[in-house]
């Protein structure tokens, strides 16, 4: 409870108590989450609408509280060895608070599937002790909006729960403090409010709701690969084989048929995303990050709590070579991390190493678009190693230091998004890979000049956007346990991917 001024307490009101049950399937488990997470948010929504309403003090607070998965188990599980997710490492007690889980219902069920195969014991669930903020509760219904501070006669905390940075972070991905307050250990990477944290930004960022995100994700840093990515939604949407079935633009405008509207959203966002919908989440999301590695942490921040299945960066890059073409491909297999934005929560000294899957599926996808193949590829496409910096216009510095490094690093590309979208993979566990083109060699006297630029855009974009498509295709087709491999898990791990 807390007190009004002249230390009056205020009542504490909650949502009738809600049991703890078990289930031995997964289906189950989960439409107990959605009917917890659902009384919660009712029940917050309504009495939030009545203060708005009243526009006064009510007297009381009111609290509502995020459902919770538990799994207790006293023995070490007998698991496909090649497996390494849907495990828990040894006995013990295991709990993660749950949010959203209609937005998650096909990956809640998967995953608890598994733990049930593999422990043969039951699932708990119940109502936990970590409260919903309120403005969590409104995410998903559009009608009412928290007001912010002083737009109300009294303060909004003081009625209800507001976001709390104590369970709001990435301390469980990070390997940081990974224990519960209870002293379980988390099954989820992400506690509930991380999750709703993300959710709502995402919204803010990309002008659509998270549920219109699919599992596969390609990143760019140009408007002219939105132009092209919409001409070929509309393409595959005019062919009932594609398997394509929308497309969704800024605004949540839908796209079901290749001559209709795609409408625009009242303010331009910030990082806008374009979503090719197939069937379970298995379309193509891509998201335009604008310029610099602040907006490459933020995007991937944020969508890595949807749990994507690969992100690829395919943008544009400065050559390094002086063999290198305007034009050229680079296809990254190592990073110089020069970026800095993920310094304090992964150490420049991890190796982010390169995934064979990903690399293989873009090489083979660079022949397929292109039509060469073996050693004619190298005439369009180095691997290397890409460098990712904070400073677009370092070439007006004393060069003598960079370039050293650059040099010593044996760089043969420069960017400013590429490193970070590769380290947040890895710190996520999410498979990343990146495929860059050339547009400018600033060490060789050939910079990005309009004239240049626009030929360079018209003749590459389609092709380059291609390859990006046809590799998470590729992708697609891979089974999870292949794809997410032990290379981005650690020996201490939760059980959901």
């Amino acid at each position: 409870m807390r007190s009004l001024k002249g230390g009056a307490v205020l009542p504490l009101d909650t949502p009738p108590a809600a049991p703890w049950r078990s289930f031995s399937e997964a289906e189950a488990a989960v439409d107990y989450l959605t009917e917890l997470h659902d009384t919660s948010t009712v029940y917050l929504r309504e009495h939030l609408g009545a203060a708005l309403s009243a526009g006064s003090h009510p007297g009381r607070r009111y609290r509502a509280f995020y459902p919770e998965l538990r799994l207790s188990t006293t023995s070490f599980a007998q698991v496909d060895s090649r497996l390494a997710f849907g495990h828990v490492p040894e006995p013990g007690v295991y709990a993660s608070t749950i949010s959203q889980p209609r937005l998650f219902r096909h990956y809640l069920i998967q995953q608890l599937g598994l733990l049930l195969r593999n422990h043969s014991v039951p699932l708990q669930v119940g109502p936990s002790a970590t409260p919903m903020p309120v403005h969590f509760a409104m995410i998903g219904d559009d009608g009412i909006v928290p007001p912010g501070t002083g737009a109300l006669d009294f303060a909004l905390r003081d009625i209800f729960d507001v976001p709390d940075l104590a369970t709001t972070h990435d301390n469980i991905v990070n390997g940081e403090n990974r224990a519960n307050p209870d002293g379980s250990l988390p099954l989820a990477p992400f506690t509930a409010q991380r999750v709703d944290y993300s959710v709502a930004r995402l919204q803010h960022y990309t002008a659509t709701h998270a549920a219109h995100f699919q599992n596969h994700v390609l990143f760019t840093n140009y408007q002219f690969y939105v132009d092209e990515f919409e001409a070929y939604a509309r393409r595959v949407l005019g062919n009932a084989d594609s398997g394509y079935t929308a497309f969704v633009g800024p605004g949540n405008h839908v796209l079901t048929t290749p001559d209709g509207a795609l409408g625009a959203p009242p303010k331009t966002p910030q990082m806008p995303a374009y979503h090719l919908v197939r069937p379970g989440g298995q379309g193509i999301t891509l998201v335009n990050i604008g310029v610099g590695p602040s907006n490459a942490k933020t995007a991937t921040d944020h969508i890595a709590v949807l749990r994507p299945h690969a992100w690829l960066m395919v943008g544009h890059c400065a050559g390094l070579r002086n063999t290198q073409a305007l034009g050229d491909f680079v296809l990254a297999h190592a990073y110089l991390r020069e970026d800095h934005v993920l310094d304090a929560d992964l150490p420049v000294w991890v190796p982010i190493p390169a995934l064979a899957e990903v690399q293989v599926a873009l090489e083979q996808a660079v022949a397929e678009v292109t039509g060469l193949s073996g050693y004619e590829l190298k005439r369009i496409m180095r691997t290397g190693t890409v460098a990712t910096i904070d400073n677009r216009n370092w070439e007006l510095r004393d060069q003598s230091g960079p370039v050293q490094r650059l040099s010593q690093s044996r760089a043969i590309a420069l960017d400013m998004e590429s490193a970070t979208i590769a380290a947040n993979g890895f710190r996520f566990r999410v498979p990343y890979g990146t495929l860059l083109c050339v547009s400018d060699k600033p060490l060789h006297g050939e910079l990005k000049l309009p004239g240049m630029a626009s030929e360079f855009y018209q003749t590459q974009v389609s092709r380059h956007l291609a390859i990006g498509i046809r590799a998470l295709e590729s992708l697609r087709e891979m089974p999870l346990e292949r794809l997410h491999s032990r290379k981005l898990r650690s020996f201490e791990e939760t059980a959901f991917l």
